[in-house]
């Protein structure tokens, strides 16, 4: 497996650079029509080729694993081709209507995380962002969640659109290893102004994992990585869509040549306006 910088969260060894699954299951964040197209088009053999381009490059994690077949037969399929272990991050969302059905549900949600070997197990954001209370400074209820996490083998940790979720579970020392976070050069998605939510990821106690770094393909690669590699801590992370394998690979070469602070060597588009460079 080739080295790509990695960091750490809960005693794993993680790389900086996550493979995403929106656009493998159809969440584009752009068109109806597009995003119909990712299902249809996104298979068992599709997934796991791009999976592979990450793992090869020492990229071997995947962000937003469920109980999805093709998702899960193409991460093992992965294993087998590369030899390598693809680490996995859950995000479930639970039913917080409080009666004993929902707890019965909520109990089996995790189960179905723990049975597919999720290492990381991070409530998904309609779940956190609902329970987070600006007036007591708390998410009310996510340590019940925490432990039933723990319980079952999985690292905890949050999933939010809240700037001030990260804030408030470091505040009230709530049991979690990380943070998901939104974070892009456009602003895309995020609650409040850029440098306001770089603020609050450098203040953090521990590693945030950054989402739609390319604001859902609304930024090119090399706008949206620069800035994110350019201002996140070394012990933060990236988590990248990507729907082919050569999107995969540019994705990486660009992150590397960041990082490494040199040249991207990646294809450029061709087009008649551009014959004279």
């Amino acid at each position: 497996m080739s080295d790509f910088p990695r960091t750490e969260i809960g005693g794993v060894s993680i790389p900086r650079l996550i493979c995403g699954t929106n656009w493998f299951l159809g969440y584009t964040h752009q068109t109806a029509a597009r995003s119909r197209m990712v299902r249809q088009r996104q298979g068992r053999k599709e997934i796991a080729d791009v999976i592979e381009v990450f793992t090869r490059a020492g990229c071997n994690m995947v962000y937003g694993h469920r109980d999805e077949p093709k998702l899960i037969d193409a991460v093992k399929d992965v294993e087998d081709r590369t030899g390598q272990s693809v680490i996995t991050l859950g995000t479930p969302h639970f039913d917080l209507s409080g009666t004993s059905e929902a707890d019965t549900a909520n109990a089996k949600e995790l189960d179905r995380f723990a049975e597919v070997d999720c290492t990381f197990c991070w409530p998904h954001q309609s779940t956190t962002d609902a329970l987070t209370n600006r007036i007591t400074r708390r998410i009310e209820g996510m340590d019940k969640f925490c432990a039933m996490i723990r319980e079952r083998r999985m690292i905890p940790g949050l999933s939010t659109h809240m700037p001030e979720v990260p804030i408030y579970a470091d505040e009230s020392e709530l049991d979690v290893n990380s943070y998901i976070q939104i974070y892009n050069a456009a602003g895309f998605l995020m609650q409040i102004e850029i440098d306001w939510v770089h603020r609050m990821i450098w203040q953090r106690k521990k590693p945030v994992v950054t989402i739609k770094p390319l604001a859902a393909g609304r930024v090119q690669p090399l706008v949206g990585l620069a800035f994110s590699w350019a201002t996140l801590r070394p012990c933060d992370a990236i988590v990248i869509g990507c729907y082919t394998p050569d999107e995969a690979k540019e994705v990486i070469e660009i992150s590397r040549s960041l990082i490494e602070k040199r040249a991207v060597d990646v294809e450029l588009q061709t087009t008649r306006s551009k014959a004279s460079l």
